[in-house]
C-alpha cells in the first residue's frame, strides 16, 4: 500500500522528476504486454483531477502481479533498472535523467478487489470500488479512487506535497 511520495530509509536521491511525457511512455509500454494497472500516489491524484498539478519524484503503479515478469521486462527495455527490490510488496526502477517507477504487484481477486503483500506480512486489501479511471495528457488512465487516495494519506506526518494532494482530492468533492 502506497503512503505518498515519501522517501523510505535507504532510498537514493531521484535522478529526475517524472515528466508527464515519460509517464505516458511507461503506460504505453505496460499496455503492450496486456498488463492491467492503476496509478496511485501523486500521479494518481493528478489523473483524478485530469491534469498535472505538481512535480513528481516517481510514478506509482499498482499492477496485476501475474504480469510482473513482462511488466518489468518492458520497463527494462525502456532503460529502467531495478533500484529497490522489496518484493512481493514493491519494486522500484530508475532510469537516469528520466525518473523512477515504483511498481506495486497486486493479486487480483475474483470479486474485483485485490491484495498487495504487506512488508510486515499479510496483505493490504483493495476494495473493487477503489479502481476507477482518470485522465492525463488527454488520455484516459486507470487509477485509484479519491477514497483510496485519502486512505493512503493516513498514518504519517504530511509533507507539503501530501497536503497539496489532499487539497486536490478535497476539490473533487
Amino acid at each position: 500500500m502506497h503512503t505518498g511520495d515519501r522517501t523510505e530509509p535507504g532510498d537514493k536521491p531521484s535522478p529526475a522528476n517524472m515528466a508527464l511525457t515519460e509517464v505516458l511512455t511507461v503506460l504505453e509500454a505496460l499496455d503492450t504486454v496486456g498488463c492491467q494497472y492503476w496509478l496511485e500516489g501523486g500521479w494518481g491524484v493528478d489523473a483524478l483531477v485530469g491534469q498535472q498539478t505538481r512535480p513528481h519524484r516517481d510514478l506509482d503503479v499498482d499492477f496485476d502481479a501475474a504480469y510482473e515478469g513482462a511488466a518489468l521486462a518492458v520497463l527494462q527495455q525502456l532503460g529502467y533498472v531495478v533500484d529497490t527490490d522489496w518484493r512481493p510488496n514493491r519494486v522500484e526502477l530508475v532510469a537516469p535523467t528520466r525518473g523512477r517507477v515504483d511498481m506495486h504487484p497486486l493479486l487480483l481477486d475474483a470479486d474485483g478487489g485485490a491484495r498487495q503483500a504487506a512488508l510486515e506480512g499479510g496483505y493490504h486489501h483493495f476494495d473493487r470500488s477503489w479502481f476507477t479511471v482518470g485522465e492525463l495528457g488527454g488520455r484516459r488512465v486507470p487509477c485509484l479512487s479519491a477514497e483510496a487516495q485519502r486512505l493512503f494519506h493516513q498514518g504519517y506526518e504530511h509533507r507539503p506535497i501530501d497536503r497539496h494532494d489532499l487539497d486536490q482530492l478535497a476539490g473533487l468533492g
